[in-house]
């Protein structure tokens, strides 16, 4: 690959690596595999053959675990009058051992790598590519604590980079860490606990959504110099996928293999993504397209780190994090709770109100023919008129009370 994707030897030795060529003799002089050493330092089978074939080289924390492996690989062995001397010689001491000579210079390997110095927690948006360094125990809030004020900085400061929205990228990044307290057991063991809560920042942060919310119709307070308004509009400018990428490889610092883990595309497609974003950004940026292509990564991180957004980026504390996030978690399960009352009262009323047998319904009316209708009664006329006040004015009886009266 070509453009500033592209690494040399030369360019591994001013990193304090070995070249390629010694990084695979030392693998192989230590009788290791490609899975042995990327179990060690933490990375894939795949990122190892890319390093030891030289088409990449390990950036920021990778650099320092793999340097620390091969220093480790490279030193002398013990030597066997120097071992224990209750047995009989070498091979009696190297059975007392229980293990061979190999073994042990991969065990020394790895403890060199995991032990390697990790980046401090600075403001700068490479430095998040860090973990923090492993203390003494503590209980999960300190953890928590510890990782949030070492990463929330950097992640704030990338978002901003990705969005160019201030309240946008904070509410990323607060949400990511919310999310990583409450599935804190999952985040705690991650071998990558950064880059678990940088990727649901980017999710966040990236999402078509926002872009119907109204605040997303108010444009925020551009940068005060110009050079860096003139690099937050050129990043904008880019594709999501191309703005993700650079802000991956150029500003954490991760080496192409993980940018394309990370952004779940091929190491080839990160490559070309990659070579496109910084043709672009050259378009745009002055300063970026006077320098050769292979020095552009670097022109950029410096350029990412020195960018001031128009109001700082200050996440909140991490104990106001971490309480939101559990208020929130007791808000949920109270309207959980009062819903599922709610569906078991309706449940029960229905069940005790609902008839418990079978009612046909009432045929319609049908009309008969043949039938008058019914009708209400006649009108008197004046001869029954006066036969109804006789029957009721005379009390006599026989014939003559129902015969009407000449008057």
């Amino acid at each position: 690959m070509t453009g500033s994707v592209e690494t040399t030897s030369s360019s591994a030795s001013e990193l304090g690596l070995p070249a390629p060529e010694e990084r695979r003799r030392l693998r192989e002089a230590a009788n290791l595999t490609h899975e042995q050493v990327a179990e060690a330092v933490g990375v894939t089978a795949t990122t190892v053959r890319s390093w030891e074939t030289g088409r990449t080289d390990p950036r920021g924390r990778n650099r320092e675990a793999y340097a620390a492996f091969l220093t480790a690989l490279a030193a002398p062995a013990t030597a066997p009058e120097q071992a224990d001397t209750t047995s009989d010689g070498p091979a009696g001491r190297a059975s007392e051992a229980g293990t061979p000579q190999t073994a042990q210079t991969a065990q020394t390997a790895q403890t060199a790598a995991a032990d390697a110095p990790t980046a401090p927690a600075e403001e700068s948006a490479e430095d998040s590519a860090g973990v923090p360094a492993a203390g003494p125990a503590r209980g999960p809030a300190a953890d928590f604590d510890a990782l949030y004020d070492h990463a929330a900085p950097a992640l704030a400061r990338q978002t901003y980079l990705l969005t160019g929205r201030r309240t946008l990228a904070l509410k990323a990044v607060e949400r990511a860490f919310t999310r990583a307290w409450a599935r804190w057991p999952e985040v705690a063991t991650d071998p990558d606990p950064v880059g678990w809560v940088r990727a649901v920042a980017y999710d966040y942060a990236l999402s078509p959504w926002h872009r119907f919310r109204r605040a997303h119709r108010r444009q925020d307070a551009r940068p005060a110099d110009p050079a860096d308004r003139i690099l937050l509009d050129a990043v904008l400018a880019l594709p999501t996928r191309h703005r993700r990428t650079v802000m991956l490889y150029d500003g954490v610092g991760l080496d192409l293999p993980d940018t394309a883990a990370e952004t779940e595309a091929s190491t080839p497609t990160a490559g070309i993504r990659l070579v496109r974003a910084h043709a672009d950004l050259a378009g745009r940026i002055p300063e970026l397209a006077e320098v050769p292509p292979e020095k552009q990564s670097a022109l950029l991180r410096d350029l990412f780190t020195t960018l001031r957004p128009a109001a700082p980026l200050d996440p909140r504390p991490a104990a106001a994090v971490r309480g939101g996030g559990e208020r929130r978690v007791r808000l949920w399960s109270r309207g959980a709770l009062g819903l599922t009352a709610v569906i078991a009262t309706a449940t029960g009323y229905t069940a005790v109100t609902a008839a418990d047998h079978y009612e046909p319904p009432q045929a319609p009316g049908q009309s008969v023919s043949g039938v008058p209708p019914l009708s209400g009664p006649q009108q008197l006329t004046a001869r029954s008129r006066q036969l109804h006040d006789k029957l009721r004015a005379d009390p006599e009886a026989g014939p003559a009370r129902i015969a009407p009266k000449s008057e």
